[in-house]
């Protein structure tokens, strides 16, 4: 059978649970070789686990240069090289304006921007010529939302990286894409509503009214797009935003 991404050695950071797992199982499927990242090694040990097929966990946090450059040195001595760079790892939290903190602002952006700035030019050096890299953006970059501008924006510079790079990055092929999921059931998600289930579902029952398709995506729909950026079917899809959103951008 021919797999979209056999002989392809994959990173994805922030993959221990929600759509970086569930990338990391599709690609593993297709035939990568994939390595994660996660910061805390339980949580990473587990997700090996269940991706299975040789995958290679390494406890890094993205906003952390000095481990970037350990995880690097480390993917370069054990396989050369990178042909896809999925950077997921980030996250955010909610707060209005008249409300937001520097600690807020500061946690948000160091994680989805400077995260993934460095996330991708510290790899550089080892991405193969013609190599796919994947940038985590945000419908939220795209649209209003209360007591999410912090992250909002920092999603709008991530969507930003991608149109710039690209012309930087020419000479090699490397093409950079942004997948830009909308409402998506993970932890991350419903964790923003506490720990009461009844709140938790009240938000997913709330965002689904908001969508066309009439409900949340599932984090295995996000990973089938990453596929698709990530292998050679997308050759000629560079600085492009991939909405997966079930029509939640759109409208």
């Amino acid at each position: 059978m021919n797999r979209k991404l056999d002989n392809k050695i994959a990173l994805i950071t922030g993959a221990t649970s929600g759509i970086g797992l569930a990338a990391a199982k599709r690609f593993a499927l297709e035939g990568a070789q994939v390595i994660i990242t996660g910061r805390r090694q339980a949580e990473l040990d587990a997700a090996v686990a269940a991706i299975g097929h040789d995958a290679v966990g390494l406890r890094v946090d993205s906003g952390d240069l000095n481990a970037l450059d350990g995880l690097y040195d480390e993917i370069r001595a054990r396989f050369g090289r990178l042909d896809v760079l999925y950077a997921n790892a980030g996250g955010g939290s909610m707060l209005p304006i008249g409300q937001i903190t520097e600690e807020q602002f500061d946690d948000t952006f160091g994680r989805n921007v400077k995260g993934t700035l460095f996330t991708v030019q510290k790899a550089l050096p080892l991405l193969s010529q013609g190599a796919s890299v994947i940038l985590t953006g945000s419908t939220a970059a795209s649209s209003g939302t209360p007591a999410f501008s912090v992250y909002a924006a920092s999603k709008a510079a991530v969507r930003a990286f991608a149109r710039n790079w690209i012309l930087d990055l020419k000479d090699r092929a490397i093409r950079v894409n942004t997948i830009s999921p909308g409402a998506t059931r993970t932890p991350g998600l419903v964790e923003l509503a506490g720990d009461d289930a009844a709140q938790q579902q009240g938000l997913l029952d709330y965002l689904a009214s908001q969508i066309p398709l009439g409900r949340v995506g599932e984090p295995e729909e996000i990973a089938k797009a990453a596929v698709f950026l990530a292998s050679d079917d997308s050759s000629f899809v560079n600085g492009a935003e991939l909405f997966v959103d079930g029509g939640q951008a759109q409208i």
